[in-house]
């Protein structure tokens, strides 16, 4: 007995096992009884025993969750593929002088899918699409599609924050250039009024011009405004007006 062979009896059986639409699978009295190696006589004397002295199989079928009608009523409306695998076990390893190699083949062929799946395999057997189904799986891609949209427009709204944060940067710095490039009003470091007057200044004369063009802002009321700068560290900047007259007070 062969792989081969199991699937040629399959061929031959074929009519008599059947798939409904949620997958479960069932076969003829005959059909199982041919899977198993075993007589259609032999299944059937399990099936009526159910109803005197119960036989092992018998016993087996009902431990496994099977009542006495479910037995009696397979002789006419077919062997659910649960028994079928309980059937065939028996046949394989517990029925003593009667059980058959064929059965064991085909149990080690369905052992790691289940039967209910190699049932399915053998037939060619797959899931059906209904209405139903074909409605949740468009719903599942609207909502898919929704996320997705969802995503997108999240991410618009952080490159549009992030581009509003740019442009605030740049405005920033073109109003410090403003103010640095345009002389009129605006504030200048000691340093920085200097060079802008093309004037050289050593960094003692610098410190002196600075706490006199602080002293000059306290008593006005003007707010100094300090910033960094690499070589002084903080240094102060001082309105145009003031640094004019402290360096104006100096050359006199």
């Amino acid at each position: 007995m062969s792989q081969i062979e199991i699937v040629e009896i399959i061929e031959q059986i074929k009519q008599e096992i059947e798939v409904d639409t949620n997958g479960q699978a069932k076969a003829s009295l005959r059909a199982t009884a041919r899977l198993a190696g075993v007589s259609a006589v032999a299944i059937l004397k399990t099936l009526d025993s159910v109803n005197l002295e119960p036989s092992k199989l018998a016993q087996m079928l009902m431990e496994s969750g099977f009542e006495a009608v479910n037995l009696t009523e397979w002789r006419t409306v077919g062997i659910p593929d649960i028994a079928i695998a309980i059937i065939l076990e028996y046949y394989a390893y517990e029925a003593g002088r009667y059980c058959t190699k064929q059965a064991r083949l085909v149990c080690r062929s369905f052992n790691t899918i289940g039967i209910r799946a190699w049932i399915q395999d053998k037939l060619g057997w797959t899931k059906p699409v209904t209405d139903n189904k074909t409605g949740m799986t468009q719903i599942q891609l609207l909502a898919a599609l929704a996320k997705h949209l969802a995503e997108q427009e999240q991410h618009l709204l952080q490159q549009q924050q992030q581009q509003t944060q740019i442009l605030a940067r740049l405005k920033a710095v073109e109003v410090e250039q403003d103010r640095v490039n345009t002389p009129c009003g605006h504030k200048y470091s000691v340093v920085g009024f200097a060079n802008l007057q093309g004037l050289e200044i050593s960094v003692k004369e610098a410190g002196t011009k600075g706490r006199k063009a602080s002293a000059l802002c306290r008593k006005q009321g003007i707010e100094i405004e300090r910033i960094h700068d690499p070589r002084f560290g903080k240094v102060g900047l001082y309105p145009e007006s003031i640094l004019v007259e402290v360096f104006k007070a100096e050359q006199n």
